[in-house]
């Protein structure tokens, strides 16, 4: 199995963990990664876009493909169409609290019903050889934290991994990550599979910390990756050495965002590409003094080589970061 103590696991995210990004944090040192979520009934009805998602690079290795769906009989078939493309684990998401998917009853929405969220795991568990991991959250609200007992009815239906989002649905990402329960869940002597903590850890020290005060086997981490994949390899060395990595320089930040928008461009329309590139900018450079004005032309320009000569001018103008 490739669960191993001290995981770092890029969070799925849509119209951000697209194969040029998770390769990009593959390389900067994300033990394991996984596609953007898919919609169960997108698959079974041969969505083009969707099946898209379904495709990565064995470079990318170990990769798992994460399902959303509220219907257990398709659910199944599209973990078997999810199968054809040999991933190394199906995640199945009840934790997704976006309107859109809530109320077509995937995600968070079966916080709500728990008895057809386990039917769901156990027939996806015994349909498929493939190891199923499931990512959830505390609770629906903060008057139904059943996570700690969820947590072992999840593990009885034979999943090999939980992932929780420190958070209720209705908290959305607002506040503060409350990772308790998650420790609760971790320390229940019942409890034997790996359990990976998600929720504001944005820094090698509070990756650390979180480590350390409730004994998670892997930590997760989605929006502080955003055009800053170092972080997975910075959290690591901290967490072996407990010395702080030096941020990456101006050429290694324009290496790697150039790299980053070629892999993109080479897997979609240019068009496309540089659209969704535009979220990554201000996390690549998000340190330098006087940047906006650099940002307003990368977010503004529409073809790759004004944006590669862009890079080249901050490149000269930064040379000293």
């Amino acid at each position: 199995m490739f669960l191993s103590e001290n995981i770092v696991v890029l969070a799925p995210m849509e119209d951000v963990t697209d194969s040029s990004f998770r390769k990009v944090c593959k390389y900067n040192g994300a033990d394991i990664v996984e596609t953007e979520f898919v919609a169960s009934d997108a698959l079974i009805r041969n969505i083009e876009k969707s099946l898209k998602k379904l495709h990565f690079s064995e470079e990318e290795r170990p990769l798992g493909i994460q399902i959303f769906g509220n219907n257990e009989h398709t659910m199944v078939e599209a973990v078997k169409i999810a199968g054809n493309y040999k991933p190394d684990f199906i995640d199945l998401n009840f934790g997704c609290p976006v309107r859109k998917v809530v109320e077509k009853g995937g995600g968070a929405a079966l916080l709500k019903d728990i008895p057809k969220m386990l039917k769901i795991v156990d027939v996806v568990v015994k349909s498929t050889s493939l190891p199923v991991f499931v990512k959830t959250r505390l609770g629906w609200d903060e008057k139904k934290l059943l996570i700690v007992e969820l947590a072992e009815k999840l593990q009885d239906c034979g999943i090999s991994a939980l992932t929780i989002h420190a958070r209720t649905k209705v908290q959305m990402y607002a506040g503060i990550a409350d990772w308790t329960l998650i420790g609760e869940v971790k320390n229940n002597p019942r409890m034997h599979i790996p359990i990976i903590g998600n929720g504001d850890v944005d820094s090698p020290e509070k990756a650390l910390e979180m480590k350390n005060r409730y004994g998670v086997d892997g930590l997760m981490i989605g929006r502080a990756s955003i055009g800053n994949p170092w972080i997975f390899r910075e959290i690591k060395h901290y967490l072996k050495t407990g010395i702080l990595l030096s941020p990456p320089r101006v050429d290694e930040r324009i290496e790697t965002c150039r790299r980053h928008l070629t892999s993109a461009i080479a897997e979609k329309s240019e068009k496309t590409a540089i659209l969704q590139m535009r979220k990554h900018y201000g996390g690549y450079f998000r340190t330098f003094p006087d940047f906006k004005k650099f940002r307003m032309k990368l977010v503004t320009c529409l073809s790759f080589s004004e944006i590669s000569d862009i890079l080249n001018e901050i490149l000269l103008h930064y040379k000293d970061i």
